[in-house]
C-alpha cells in the first residue's frame, strides 16, 4: 500500500508523522501520477480527487473507488472488495 499527495514531501513527511501512516506517502507535486491516475484533470489542480485504486501484480487497475470523505475510504474499500 501507498499513498500519493500532490503535497510537498516535507509536508507529508508531517503529516505522515503526525497520523503514524503504517506505509509510504509519495509527493505528487508535479501531478505526473495525478495526471496518469486521473485523479487530476490538468496539472493547475489545487488537489486530486481522493481515489483508492486496487493493483494486480502485474500493474493492472482491478478497481477504483472515490470517495469526498477520506475517513470512509477503508470501509467503502472493504466493501467493495467483499463484493468482487
Amino acid at each position: 500500500m501507498i499513498g500519493v499527495s500532490t503535497d510537498p514531501v516535507e509536508k507529508n513527511l508531517r503529516f505522515a508523522e503526525k497520523h503514524e501512516f503504517p506505509y509510504a506517502l509519495l509527493s505528487d507535486t508535479e501531478r505526473e501520477m495525478s495526471l496518469a491516475y486521473k485523479a487530476c484533470e490538468t496539472a493547475e489542480d489545487a488537489y486530486a480527487r481522493r481515489i483508492t485504486y486496487v493493483v494486480d501484480a502485474g500493474g493492472k487497475i482491478e478497481m477504483a473507488i472515490e470517495t469526498g470523505n477520506p475517513g470512509d475510504q477503508a470501509a467503502e474499500l472493504l466493501k467493495a472488495l467483499s463484493q468482487s
